[in-house]
């Protein structure tokens, strides 16, 4: 009969999960089998670097987070060795980091993952992961917003440029 100290630790291991899964907004599941220690902890470096957790976990504790989750479309993806990265707060870091890497090293492998509540396969993620940054969407928005102001800026110049050219002739 299993201990009733290990199993409460079990039950806080699992709703722990489950809130990760629910605050999430993109989480990622991958097989790191064949990576060694350094790759590992040169993974985990650039995806802590990006504020995204990288964790480790039994497949069987990860199911029953999934189902308080109501994610269970996920479970199919959770077999042999699985980390999962969650972020909480940027939807594209996390697919970017773990596609270039597992770009470098064959032995990564990107299983499947979850976007905004919704399970997407390898090839979503993938996709995801071509996307531009946060900072380089927002960056884009600013100019395409800045746009019409700088041209206003530069015809009014050209205007006074052109009548202070009248008036000197």
């Amino acid at each position: 009969m299993a201990n009733a100290k290990i199993l409460a630790e079990k039950e806080l291991a699992v709703a722990e999960v489950t809130e990760k899964f629910k605050a999430s907004s993109c989480t990622v599941v991958a097989d790191y089998r064949g990576l060694n220690v350094a790759q590992v902890t040169q993974l985990r470096k650039s995806l802590r670097e990006a504020g995204i957790e990288f964790t480790v976990l039994k497949n069987s504790l990860a199911r029953r987070a999934t189902a308080n989750a109501e994610l269970t479309e996920l479970d199919e993806f959770l077999t042999g060795p699985t980390a999962i990265a969650f972020s909480k707060d940027d939807v594209i870091s996390p697919a970017k980091i773990l596609t270039e890497f597992a770009k470098k090293n064959d032995k990564l492998s990107v299983k499947a993952g979850v976007v905004e509540g919704r399970v997407v396969g390898s090839a979503e993620i993938k996709a995801l992961a071509e996307l531009p940054s946060r900072d380089g969407l927002l960056s884009m928005l600013l100019s395409v917003l800045q746009a019409p102001v700088r041209n206003f800026a530069l015809a009014v110049k050209a205007v006074a440029e052109k009548k202070e050219a009248e008036g000197q002739a």
